[in-house]
């Protein structure tokens, strides 16, 4: 019996009346290669000259984080061995609206304008039905792009942002859907940092899904040291 693998997605939670509501998009393939970089964050050092002597360690913030890869996506495959109902949206719209569902994350969405909002809004709304010529300010409700996880296996589920998509369309059906593509994403991980400037009910999700992975990075980094302890002890000049 083959190995059953694990697919890689990506959740973006949507808010609605009933609550949080996941929208999962599960990929068709995985990725054979994914590039997994770092960047380290502006350097401390030269402020903390001017107060004396700096300190070449120092950094300001957490290091960034990336993913990059491609997907595949083909609807012939998906009509062959998808449920009866990716069989009939494959069939229809080829794999367009899986594509529509990744192209969906980078628009920005609503969030709550609050209480304050709120207030504002019905004030105004009074002050122009009585006639009043005082203009009441109205907070304009934030825009930001929805919560999204990535989701690579259960070490890896991060909150991330897409800063890249690149969409390359190869084959069409009749009404000139796109039967197969190739997506080029890249993904810029939420830290903690980041997540503070967040708003919206979800930010907490996405705070218990960064300190969940990065836990288990640092479980993995000491079960490293202590495999690997016998041999420095022979390397160190002390």
């Amino acid at each position: 019996m083959g190995e059953k693998y694990v697919h890689g997605a990506l959740i973006e939670f949507m808010e609605t009346f009933i609550g949080a509501v996941p929208n999962v998009i599960v990929f068709q393939f995985n990725p054979e290669t994914m590039t997994h970089a770092w960047t380290q964050p502006e350097s401390a050092a030269a402020a903390a000259a001017a107060a004396g002597k700096p300190n070449p360690l120092a950094v300001k913030s957490l290091p960034g984080e990336s993913f990059t890869f491609t997907l595949e996506l083909d609807s012939n495959e998906m009509i062959a061995s998808g449920s009866v109902v990716a069989q009939g949206i494959a069939q229809a719209t080829g794999v367009y609206s899986r594509l529509a569902a990744l192209e969906m994350l980078q628009y920005p969405v609503a969030t709550s304008p609050g209480l304050v909002g709120a207030v504002g809004a019905a004030a105004g709304a009074i002050g122009a039905l009585v006639g009043g010529t005082k203009k009441v300010k109205k907070d304009v409700p934030k825009l930001q792009v929805p919560v999204v996880l990535f989701v690579w296996g259960p070490g890896r589920i991060v909150p991330v942002k897409i800063t890249a998509l690149s969409i390359s369309e190869k084959l069409y059906d009749a009404f000139l859907n796109p039967i197969h593509a190739d997506v080029q994403i890249t993904l810029k991980v939420l830290t903690l940092d980041d997540l503070d400037s967040v708003t919206g009910p979800l930010k907490e999700v996405a705070s218990i899904a960064y300190k969940y992975s990065q836990n288990l990075r640092q479980a993995l980094a000491i079960a490293n040291l202590a495999e690997s302890a016998e041999s420095i002890i022979g390397m160190l000049p002390i």
